[in-house]
C-alpha cells in the first residue's frame, strides 16, 4: 500500500501499521474479552444524557453522570422540603 500513489491508502496503511500492536492483541485475545461492561457503561451514559435534558449548564451533566456512573452518593441540599 505504501507503494500506492492513492493518498488515502497510504493514509490507512500508516494507521494499521502504527497500531500494529494492539490489532495483534485482538486476534490474540478473540473469544476470550467480554465488552459487556462497556455496553453497559455506554447504555448507562446515553441513557442519563437523555434524562438530563433540561438541565441548564454543562456542569449539571456532569454531575449527574459522575453519579449514575460512578455511583456517587447525592449531595446535600442547602434547604429542606417541607
Amino acid at each position: 500500500m505504501m507503494r500506492s500513489r492513492i493518498g488515502p491508502m497510504k493514509k490507512v496503511a500508516r494507521a494499521l501499521r502504527s497500531h500494529e500492536e494492539l490489532l495483534l492483541n485482538w486476534f490474540e485475545a478473540k473469544g476470550t474479552i467480554s465488552a459487556g461492561s462497556v455496553e453497559g457503561m455506554n447504555y448507562n451514559a446515553k441513557l442519563t444524557m437523555k434524562k438530563s435534558y433540561g438541565f441548564q449548564t454543562l456542569r449539571g451533566v456532569k454531575i449527574a453522570l459522575y453519579h449514575r456512573l460512578g455511583a456517587l452518593p447525592e449531595p446535600k441540599f442547602a434547604h429542606e422540603f417541607c
